[in-house]
Parts: structure tokens; C-alpha cells; sequence
């Protein structure tokens, strides 16, 4: 996910640079959305787990 929102990013800036407006913005607001997803996704990772749970003997 944050590989699609780096290609996202500088598709974005590549766009700009060249004076492609509308491609650029709207390339950088998938890039956001993507970035987005994938810091929710990863935080959810960390507070749920995906590690075995311990049991007593």
C-alpha cells in the first residue's frame, strides 16, 4: 500500500513538473488516500496482532 502511494506521489510531482494540473492533483489525492489506508491498516496491525497467544501449562 505505501508502494502504490509512493508511485501515486510522484506521478503527482512528475505531472506538476510538466504542467499537467488535473493529473497531478488528482494522482496526489490518491497517493493521500492510499497513505491513509495503509497508516490505519498498520496501526490496527499493531493493536490487534497477528502473533500467537500464550497459554499457561
Amino acid at each position: 500500500m505505501f508502494k502504490w502511494a509512493i508511485i501515486f506521489a510522484v506521478i503527482a510531482l512528475v505531472a506538476a513538473l510538466l504542467g499537467f494540473g488535473g493529473i497531478a492533483g488528482l494522482s496526489a489525492d490518491f497517493a493521500k488516500i492510499l497513505l491513509v489506508i495503509a497508516v490505519v491498516l498498520v496501526v490496527l496491525g499493531f493493536v490487534f496482532g497477528r502473533g500467537g497467544r500464550r497459554t499457561l501449562p
